[in-house]
């Protein structure tokens, strides 16, 4: 049993948590506040609910509002120079998913030279060394998808070359984050079954990965279970607290298991989908794909127990053979109304699967070497056939 556990982050978790920010020990004076171009967090009044925590902490701030839902490096480039343009010592990202991904990229480059990428691992990234600490993060998540409250990863994606890389280490984990339910409630329905999957897939990943471990599966285990009971509430009825705590003790436990043991080929597969189709939310991208890439594993009996326990986890108590799980994971999918989504709904057409799939092993490689056996090339073309229609 070999495994490391690294878990810096303060993490205050429940309804009402916001209103406690003020009283935590802020690691700065003057914060860079990333928030999406979107209007929802200005509409919903979360800006304004954080500002007024900031001012009662006495820390002043600027607000920086241009990150799509596809985070991109020129975004990046353009919150790092603001934020040392108006002396910002710390980033707090407010909002999904996108905006802490983001803040943690915009934080990276805000104390340090040169061009993001030159610090990306994969694809054209030149894989350099971090010189200097970044900034602090203080993640305010307001939706429960990708459990980058509780990770040190984030995903941008280089339009110039089409490439959806993630990214992170130790000094990206947030300093402090707060995962407040009551910030959720105003998530529409599909926006909640997207990111509630994208969740789901950080531990059903994880808990497949050839590197998961009894740490890892233990939250990867509990995370499934509470999305498999909770999700399809949510969907339905998105101002049920109870239900939406539940996905986000899932998220946040799925950020665990990204941080202990980490995703597989599935996030390659939809980065690359993503990378061409900005417009695909990340989650619907992993719906997509799912059902052809857990009926891979389960037809090769790779990881055969590891796909009885998950869907014993989502709540089919009486499974006993791997193709149960992608039985539980349909089933769950038409609950939440998104078990039909297709490629061609977000324009993504037949002839591009070649590319996509050379893009997948391209730019996110790495993850298709911890799967629990090794996926060909035809392999992935034959899940992203699978899946188109």
């Amino acid at each position: 049993m070999n495994f490391t556990y690294y878990m810096p982050t303060r993490i205050l978790f429940g309804p009402g948590q916001l209103k406690c920010l003020h009283e935590q020990k802020l690691p700065g004076e003057k914060a860079l506040i990333v928030i999406s171009s979107g209007k929802s967090t200005r509409a919903n009044g979360y800006l304004a609910q954080l500002e007024k925590e900031l001012d009662l902490a006495g820390v002043s701030y600027s607000v920086f509002d241009k990150i799509l839902p596809n985070p991109i490096k020129k975004h990046v480039m353009e919150g790092a120079a603001f934020a040392r343009a108006e002396r910002c010592d710390f980033v707090v990202g407010l909002g999904g998913g996108s905006s802490i991904d983001a803040a943690k990229a915009i934080a990276v480059m805000a104390k340090n030279d040169g061009d993001y990428w030159d610090y990306i691992g994969g694809g054209t990234g030149k894989g350099q060394t971090v010189p200097a600490a970044p900034l602090p993060v203080v993640a305010v998540t307001t939706t429960a998808g990708t459990g980058t409250e509780a990770d040190p990863w984030t995903v941008t994606t280089n339009e110039e070359t089409q490439e959806k890389i993630g990214f992170g280490y130790d000094a990206t984990f947030p300093v402090l984050s707060i995962v407040d339910p009551e910030l959720m409630l105003t998530v529409p329905p599909a926006l909640t079954a997207y990111q509630g999957f994208d969740a789901l897939f950080h531990s059903t990943e994880g808990y497949i990965n050839k590197y998961a471990n009894t740490m890892s599966d233990i939250n990867a285990l509990k995370a499934i279970e509470l999305i498999g009971q909770n999700l399809a509430k949510a969907v339905s009825d998105g101002n049920n607290v109870s239900a939406r705590e539940q996905v986000a003790m899932a998220n946040t436990l799925s950020g665990f298991v990204e941080s202990i043991s980490g995703c597989t080929s599935e996030h390659s597969i939809e980065h690359a989908m993503s990378a061409y189709h900005p417009e695909l939310p990340h989650g619907a991208g992993l719906i997509i794909v799912s059902r052809a890439y857990y009926s891979h594993f389960a037809a090769t009996g790779a990881c055969g127990a590891r796909l009885v326990d998950m869907a014993k986890a989502l709540g089919k108590a009486d499974a006993s053979k791997p193709a149960d799980f992608v039985d539980a994971l349909v089933l769950l999918q038409r609950a939440c109304g998104v078990a039909d989504l297709k490629m061609s709904d977000f324009g993504i057409t037949l002839a591009e699967l070649p590319k996509l799939a050379k893009n997948a092993r391209e730019t996110m490689g790495a993850l298709f070497s911890v799967d629990p056996e090794p996926l060909s090339d035809d392999d992935v073309l034959k899940i992203l056939r699978e899946s188109y229609t």
